[in-house]
């Protein structure tokens, strides 16, 4: 078990990256659209971030929204993305690429391992996709992998309490265990008391009214039935909350 504590939040704009670090974070994962979950976000808004905000930065690398199962063209793609990111300074990358049998596409992986140098690898939650998660697990730790971002292969962590428990058993001090997947600053002190787990990521949005004043109701740009007129951004206080949480819990036991 990690015997530190971490609070990981991420964001998809300078304005998210700065009421996290305001809020306390440790770190950021930066990515664009996390409103379809995240993709890879573009060099001028990790330039931004970086000169707007004092804390670690790790990259998210995912082309498209939907599946893990990416093209030849696309993983070129990816390989480019994690060597123009590295260079300008990301502290970590956050990837994950499966085979269409539900396994971890080792040789994609060994590829973004090696694009990445030196930079940390968190597997991301493609991890809760995957088949044999035990299996998976190993796998990831022989690629040289660092974390795991998981919710317990679940819909959300306190679901998959159970197995988070069971992952921190099984990497022991190999590989850390990032939990993520609804985490908030009600829920951080019993997900520490059941699983063990210190290690935590969450975005802590909210939903703020559009500035427009302006709005042509019959067209829409993006997907059916979403709001165009609202925007998603993390809050520093709920940030701050989930921190104040995991601070009092961070001197349970083993």
């Amino acid at each position: 078990m990690e015997k530190n504590t971490l609070l990981e939040v991420c964001v998809d704009s300078v304005e998210s990256a700065v009421a996290a670090w305001r809020g306390g974070a440790d770190r950021l994962e930066l990515c664009a659209n996390l409103v379809i979950g995240g993709t890879t976000p573009g060099l001028s808004l990790f330039r931004q971030v970086q000169k707007h905000c004092g804390l670690p930065i790790y990259v998210l690398i995912r082309p498209r929204y939907g599946d893990f199962l990416y093209t030849e063209e696309e993983t070129q793609m990816m390989e480019e993305d994690i060597q123009s990111l590295t260079a300008l300074g990301a502290d970590g990358i956050v990837v994950g690429s499966l085979c269409a049998d539900g396994m971890l596409d080792r040789e994609k992986m060994k590829r973004f391992r090696q694009a990445a140098g030196d930079v940390p690898i968190t597997l991301h939650r493609a991890f809760d996709m995957c088949r044999e998660p035990e299996r998976v697990m190993e796998e990831a730790i022989a690629l040289g992998i660092s974390t795991i971002l998981t919710s317990g292969q679940a819909k959300n962590c306190r679901e998959g309490a159970e197995r988070i428990k069971q992952m921190i058993c099984q990497a022991g001090d190999r590989i850390s265990v990032l939990v993520g997947g609804g985490v908030n600053g009600e829920n951080i002190p019993q997900l520490m008391q059941e699983t063990k787990a210190t290690w935590f990521h969450m975005s802590g949005k909210v939903s703020l009214k559009s500035g427009m004043l302006y709005r042509k109701a019959e067209v829409h740009m993006g997907i059916p039935g979403m709001d165009e007129y609202q925007i998603l951004r993390t809050s520093e206080e709920l940030v701050r909350q989930a921190k104040a949480a995991l601070g009092r819990r961070s001197g349970l036991g083993n």
